[in-house]
Formats: C-alpha cells, sequence, structure tokens
C-alpha cells in the first residue's frame, strides 16, 4: 500500500482528499479526478465542463448549490461524519496545497462535521 503524500492532484472536485482514501492507495482506485468510472459525479462534471479543479474556485456558495448539495452528498455526509462544504471553505482560504498538507498531517479524507 502506497503512503499519504501530498498532491493537489489528489483532491476530489467536491473537496475530498483521495489521497487518504484506503482504495486509492491500494491502488484499486485512480482518485477522483482521473477515475472515468465516476462519470456519474455530477459535482466533477460541472467541474470539468467550467475547467474548474474544484468547487472552491466556483463563487457560488457549495451550501447554495443544488449540484453540490444533493441527496448522495447528505448521505455520504451523514455516514462519514464528513463537512465537505468545510473542506472546499478551507480550499478557497488556504489553497489546494495547503488543504493537501492538512489533510496528509490528519490522515483522513475529509474534515470531519463538528
Amino acid at each position: 500500500m502506497k503512503s499519504i503524500t501530498v498532491s493537489k492532484d489528489n483532491i476530489a472536485a467536491c473537496g475530498l482528499y483521495c489521497g487518504a482514501c484506503r482504495k486509492f492507495l491500494s491502488g484499486k482506485c485512480p482518485g477522483c479526478k482521473n477515475n472515468e468510472k465516476a462519470s456519474w459525479c455530477k459535482i466533477r462534471q460541472c467541474c470539468i465542463s467550467k475547467g474548474y479543479h474544484t468547487c472552491a474556485e466556483c463563487e457560488r456558495d457549495v451550501r447554495e448549490c443544488k449540484i453540490y448539495s444533493n441527496f448522495i452528498s447528505k448521505v455520504f455526509a451523514l455516514l462519514f461524519n464528513s463537512d465537505r462544504p468545510a473542506c472546499i471553505s478551507y480550499i478557497r482560504e488556504h489553497g489546494e496545497i495547503a488543504y493537501a498538507e492538512e489533510m496528509n498531517k490528519r490522515k483522513c479524507q475529509t474534515i470531519k462535521r463538528k
């Protein structure tokens, strides 16, 4: 299994840090950004269509965005105790590399809900 590394390329469009995911680290998944099988992800599709790396580049508040704040994201947040909007806010405030470094330091994919 690979170890967690710091790379902005390991940040998914929604703000999750694929670089700390077990499937990514075990080589079973290329990460959301490079995963052609993730074509079902509307957030990824939206970012690609606008030329964004993540939703942090969009002027809209992700909490107000119907694409970002959908049923699947709410279920994910509940199951994984995830605050993905906080991830996007962190990226906006500190940048992608700082976010990747923080997730590497925390050894996790997401900022946890409080």
